[in-house]
């Protein structure tokens, strides 16, 4: 087994104060960013960052559904770590600013890989798919603070 990683990251003309506030707010403003592949996205406690928790389904490939129950935090004032309950799967979102009024987040997914042949498709195939599902999400995300 070993550790999985996927990272993208976007620039936006936005205060970095704003793209977090996006970001943290589970209730309204994360569902419109979603691309497809999620589902049965619904906040069952808090909604606005540390503290809430989350759940969506994940159609990660054609076959595979990851079923997921983040709880979130924010460990740092720029930062929120969603932590699955149903996996080793961590997601960290981190805003940071690029300049006067503008701002990048980064999204970084972690998780623990299978062994084996398996493991290293996963590891070679998986983060270029998530990657481009978090593209999208980042895509969706200067529509609302752009």
């Amino acid at each position: 087994m070993g550790q999985v990683l996927a990272t993208t990251e976007r620039v936006y003309d936005a205060a970095p104060e704003r793209v977090y506030e996006a970001l943290a707010d589970y209730q309204v403003t994360r569902p419109k960013l979603l691309p497809a592949q999620y589902s049965e996205y619904e906040v069952r406690a808090g909604g606005t960052g540390a503290g809430t928790q989350v759940h969506w389904k994940l159609q990660a490939t054609e076959k595979r559904v990851r079923d997921c129950l983040f709880t979130v935090s924010a460990p740092k004032p720029d930062q929120l770590v969603e932590t699955d309950a149903n996996s080793s799967m961590v997601i960290t979102w981190t805003v940071a600013a690029v300049g006067e009024g503008r701002s990048k987040v980064t999204v970084s997914a972690t998780w623990q890989g299978a062994g084996g042949i398996g493991g290293f498709f996963e590891r070679t195939f998986a983060p270029k798919g998530l990657n481009r599902i978090h593209d999208q999400v980042l895509a969706n995300l200067a529509a609302e603070v752009c």
